[in-house]
């Protein structure tokens, strides 16, 4: 490598911010910052986009810190696009939502929302309303993935808990079917098939009947995911797991 590549290298990495260190008393995850997980999107059987699952970093809210995860999802059939992103902070001590963000363009549809949830207060508030009750131990759309794959759910296993933050949607329910071994662009992996079901719009709905493929692994990769969504059949399939902080 020449010395003005080296140079460079070195300019980058005195740039690049540094992540807050975790506290000793993190919750363990399956996951690490930097992660990232891209899928090749299926719209009714049309091979028609790219979602993205990643752990963006730490970040600061109201004094705690969190995780920032993001999940986006391109794609559509002629007539009918999706551009959708969820923002999630995580707070990396006790894994509870304390901010959604979600940035919805769904053909015609178009819709921006910020939540912040207060999980001391069991309390939430969606842009600039009032505080609304929540629950204790709260999840969001965008880091439900993530819990999943916290809690490991073995085949056989049922968990039904009460920690979406919209408390008319609970429970949250998920259902370990049966095991699995799946091929994906990014390999071979023994897997758990897991049915998540929330009372929500998302891709997790209950009218959606999700399964998702986790990698039977210490790192539980959503490797494959089946649902309905916005009317059409979704299907996202594992191409590549990165790690950038590596």
């Amino acid at each position: 490598m020449s010395a003005h590549l080296i140079a460079g290298a070195l300019v980058a990495l005195l740039r690049a911010p540094a992540l807050p260190a975790l506290p000793a008393d993190a919750a363990p995850v399956p996951f690490v910052v930097g992660e990232e997980l891209t899928y090749r999107a299926s719209f009714g059987g049309i091979r028609a986009g790219t979602a993205r699952m990643r752990v963006e970093g730490v970040d600061t809210v109201r004094g705690k810190l969190a995780y920032h995860l993001v999940f986006t999802l391109d794609g559509g059939i002629p007539f009918f696009r999706v551009h959708d992103r969820y923002d999630s902070w995580v707070d990396v001590r006790t894994l509870s939502s304390l901010r959604y963000r979600k940035v919805v363009s769904e053909g015609r549809y178009k819709r921006s929302t910020t939540y912040e949830i207060y999980p001391e207060l069991a309390r939430y508030r969606q842009d600039d309303d009032s505080l609304r009750a929540s629950v204790s131990e709260p999840l969001d759309d965008g880091s439900f993935i993530y819990a999943v794959r916290v809690a490991g759910v073995r085949v056989g296993e049922t968990r039904r808990d009460e920690r979406y933050f919209l408390p008319d949607r609970n429970p949250v329910v998920l259902t370990g079917l049966r095991q699995d071994t799946v091929t994906v662009d990014a390999g071979t992996f023994p897997a758990v098939v897991v049915r998540p079901s929330i009372r929500t719009n998302g891709i997790f709905s209950e009218q959606g009947d999700a399964q998702v493929w986790f990698s039977d692994d210490a790192r539980r990769y959503p490797v494959l995911v089946k649902t309905r969504f916005s009317k059409f059949s979704v299907t996202l399939t594992l191409q590549s797991a990165t790690d950038r902080s590596a």
